[in-house]
């Protein structure tokens, strides 16, 4: 064998026993999907070999770092208007963006509590007392801006908006209620199913706010197949079981 010939078939047997190389995931997400998102990218990494990195944060905070350069591959925000923000920039691949999930606006206590009805005639103050309402970002994180917007069509904003403590996004928002260190929050359904310190002491009516609607894209700094493959596993029949047992309703039924 020639020395070329022989140099050759060394490099062939050593590349064969290279293994692949897993492939990684960055997923930048809405903070209240951290339970749900969780189990799915865990389920995915055990089946594939390839891993899934999950950021999570604040939908506006998320959409801003997108924007700014930051490498994400899937973009899953808990707000159509920061997704549009992320598109109008041409940072969605396209073709890939879908409604994947929607979402219930909940009024949570600390512990164990008694429901009442979410309505103009609610005495919030009253049930606050000397403590806080805690709530995200109400002028850029979805949660926030829902829940305020659902006070403002009650005609209970005025009355509680000195009260309001706000956090960064609605999962902080949530632990502040778990831990008693305010009364009464405003978040998402899903996110009340997650922590079993809280409990539901009422939903707000649909019409008092606008739609919550999680979209989900791939973005152009995703170049791996494998970032498709992930995307796609969001819509099939694994994740939406995810889904629906922590609260979500499953927008899109692709199969």
């Amino acid at each position: 064998m020639c020395a070329r010939s022989l140099s050759l078939a060394l490099a062939m047997l050593l590349s064969a026993q290279i293994p692949a190389q897993a492939a990684n995931v960055l997923v930048f997400a809405a903070a209240s999907m951290r339970t749900a998102l969780d189990e799915i990218a865990a389920d995915w990494q055990a089946r594939t070999g390839d891993t899934v990195t999950l950021s999570y944060a604040g939908s506006g905070a998320l959409a801003r770092q997108i924007i700014a350069g930051a490498p994400a591959d899937i973009f899953l925000s808990a707000s159509t208007d920061w997704m549009d923000a992320v598109e109008a920039e041409g940072l969605i691949v396209a073709g890939t963006r879908r409604d994947l999930l929607g979402n219930t606006l909940v009024l949570v206590g600390h512990g164990a509590g008694g429901r009442v009805a979410v309505s103009p005639a609610l005495d919030l103050p009253g049930l606050l007392g000397d403590g806080w309402l805690a709530m995200a970002l109400v002028d850029s994180v979805p949660a926030g801006q829902y829940g305020k917007a659902a006070l403002q069509s009650l005609g209970l904003w005025d009355s509680v908006a000195a009260r309001v403590a706000q956090t960064d996004n609605v999962r902080a928002a949530l632990a502040l209620v778990a831990t008693g260190e305010a009364p009464l929050g405003i978040v998402y359904a899903t996110d009340a199913v997650a922590e079993p310190a809280v409990s539901v002491l009422g939903r707000f009516p649909a019409e008092t706010h606008p739609p919550i609607v999680f979209p989900v894209a791939l973005l152009t700094e995703a170049t791996d197949p494998a970032d498709a493959a992930f995307l796609d596993a969001l819509h099939g029949a694994a994740a939406r079981a995810v889904f629906e047992r922590n609260g979500f309703r499953v927008l899109d039924d692709r199969p």
